[in-house]
């Protein structure tokens, strides 16, 4: 039975638990772990209250001594199993218990049901009394006894392995803490089955030390303040790497990314010194341990972040990869005294991966783009090849009616020196027109040619402001003629500005520009479209104006930004989208657009002076 000084020890455990529970209340939020510690102060008092109603129940009331003994085997069923629990919580720094841990409390309730119906079936008591003497247990007792001394092993395990890898004086005195707790029961319960020298109370008493020990290490030692150990899984779960250094470089601690990566293939252990992972073999291979230590005198002597990016080979088993990382070196200091360094590791191993294939699809859309403008000019190139080689044929046929009359005339008396060389003269003159013919053709070859190679090429090369136009207009030339639009050019008196690059860039900008104010000139029945150059103090302007439709705000705002139209269903918004990263790309200028104060637009391209040379010729160049 309970003695008296037992039920006194129950009764004040009691009060202490009931304002516990009543403090507790009062915290608005409880993390996972203070719930299971609540539940397992709560499981004792009930229990502690099933103990004390068994003292005062009449010895000879079997049945109501076998409802309070029932409790005190429910609360004790579960009670190691919400020690374990608080362990593993504590442990991998749980928010909230996995789906998987219900299978903890299978036992508990088989438990539960087994004591609850023993009276059917005899498997958990053969013969029930309050005296253990008298007591005779069934075959169901081992499984019970044998699972909660499992779970409060389990529990031990748990918290010395994690002491013995947290090496922290406030971790070794949490789990200490924990440890004893579970030892108390675990060794109370197991002695009290090989022996019968203990009360059927050790068992129950035995458990207050836990509750007691828990309660310390929550209120004195934060035990359930688990950021610390929170903040360890997240920085072990992300990508980027992070070491520790204290100020003499020796390794304080790292995570488990910088562990996979960086201090197994180079040696870094905790405890020691940075610089002797370098005293090994293969010294040449530590290239970032070097720029590592490097980095962090910089900033010892600058006493600030230093930054630089860092490639690292790693073995993957199957091979090798190179990740890259941006490594920050950051001193720190307590009460304005150097106390370490925290250096991190940010991939950026798929941010260089995801800008390369940024640049490759912008230079994809950049070539889909220029072979969808040479697409557009053929029909029209076909129209001006057509005329000079009409030109030619016309040309070749009245030479030959030449040369013929000259061969008839060569036994006519008739004929004079004078009639040959009028003859001669004539075809001269049709020879001239070959030759002109001819000419345009080359020009316009040249032109398409040039539009024809690759957009992404780099050519070292000049071109004039003259011959950037001139190509741009044998190009557009039939889609002009066919808008009715007709080109006026605007360019400063007596300059030419010669410009840095390859033309044909620059030609499917201007071609851009001149086949979207054709567009908007279409819409009011035609017009003229000025292509003008100018400078100012920083850049040369070269610009499309037209006296259309004009650009809505909508549109102007996201012209070079996104791929935006103005034409609706007949544009993509591509073409001055790829024109502006072309002319960032090739030149270093950019485009822009404004309002034109006689209606429609006026878009161009700014070209830094630095890529220009101006030169002086005398000549008017304006119309």
């Amino acid at each position: 039975m309970v003695s008296d000084f037992s039920a006194a020890i129950f009764l004040a455990a009691l009060i202490a638990i009931i304002l516990f529970f009543i403090w507790s209340f009062k915290v608005k939020r409880l993390q996972l772990i203070h719930k299971f510690y609540l539940m397992l102060a709560g499981s004792y008092g009930l229990c502690v209250i099933a103990l004390l109603g068994m003292k005062l129940t009449p010895r000879d009331n079997t049945l109501a001594l076998m409802f309070w003994d029932a409790c005190t085997n429910t609360m004790g069923a579960v009670m190691p199993v919400f020690c374990l629990c608080i362990a593993l919580i504590f442990v991998k720094g749980w928010q909230q218990m996995p789906k998987k841990t219900i299978w903890l409390f299978v036992i508990p309730v088989i438990t539960i049901l087994v004591v609850w119906t023993n009276p059917l079936h005899h498997l958990h008591y053969r013969v029930f009394s309050t005296i253990k003497s008298e007591i005779v247990f069934g075959p169901y007792i081992v499984i019970a006894g044998i699972y909660s001394w499992l779970c409060q092993l389990v529990s031990l395990i748990l918290m010395i392995n994690f002491a013995l890898h947290n090496k922290s004086r406030l971790y070794m005195l949490q789990c200490l803490m924990f440890s004893l707790g579970c030892l108390s029961p675990l060794t109370v319960s197991v002695l009290a089955t090989v022996t019968n020298s203990f009360p059927i109370t050790a068992t129950p008493l035995s458990f207050m030390v836990p509750i007691i020990l828990n309660g310390i290490a929550i209120y004195q030692l934060h035990i359930l303040d688990i950021r610390p150990i929170a903040m360890q899984r997240v920085l072990d779960w992300i990508s980027d790497c992070y070491l520790v250094l204290s100020d003499k470089g020796v390794v304080i601690s790292y995570n488990k990314p910088f562990e996979k990566i960086l201090a197994s293939g180079y040696g870094i252990v905790k405890s020691r010194y940075l610089s002797d992972s370098v005293k090994k073999e293969d010294v040449y291979k530590k290239t970032a341990i070097y720029n590592l230590l490097t980095a962090v005198t910089s900033s010892r002597e600058a006493c600030s972040t230093i930054s630089y990016e860092q490639a690292v080979t790693i073995d993957t088993g199957e091979g090798t990869r190179k990740n890259y990382y941006v490594v920050d070196v950051t001193p720190l200091y307590i009460k304005e005294i150097l106390s370490g360094f925290v250096v991190i590791f940010k991939d950026v191993t798929q941010l260089k991966l995801s800008m390369q294939q940024l640049q490759d699809s912008q230079a994809r859309m950049m070539e889909q783009e220029r072979l969808a403008s040479l697409g557009q000019m053929i029909g029209g190139l076909a129209h001006n090849l057509k005329t000079p080689i009409m030109s030619i044929s016309g040309c070749i046929s009245a030479v030959e009616n030449l040369v013929e009359e000259c061969r008839d005339s060569l036994e006519d008396p008739d004929v004079t020196a004078d009639d040959y060389r009028e003859i001669f003269k004539e075809m001269e003159q049709w020879f001239e027109k070959v030759r002109e013919s001819s000419s345009y053709m080359s020009d316009i070859i040249t032109a398409i040619k040039g539009q024809a190679a690759n957009v992404n090429t780099n050519v070292d090369a000049t071109f004039t402001t003259e011959e950037l136009i001139k190509r741009s207009m044998l190009l557009m030339r039939h889609e002009l003629m066919s808008s009715g639009s007709r080109v006026i050019t605007e360019t400063e008196e007596n300059c030419t500005y010669t410009i840095r690059g390859d033309v044909n860039n620059l030609v499917q900008v201007l071609n851009n520009l001149l086949s979207n104010a054709i567009y908007s000139q279409k819409q009011v029945g035609g017009g003229d479209i000025v292509i003008g150059v100018k400078k100012d103090e920083d850049n040369l302007k070269i610009y499309v104006k037209d006296t259309g439709t004009g650009i809505s705000a909508g549109v102007k705002e996201r012209l070079f930004r996104a791929m935006v139209t103005n034409k609706g269903a007949h544009g993509t918004g591509l073409g001055l989208y790829i024109s502006d990263a072309v002319v960032k790309g090739k030149f270093g200028g950019n485009m822009w657009v404004e309002d034109n104060p006689e209606g429609g637009a006026i878009v161009g391209v700014s070209i830094p002076l630095s890529e220009v040379q101006e030169e002086k010729t005398g000549k008017n160049k304006g119309d």
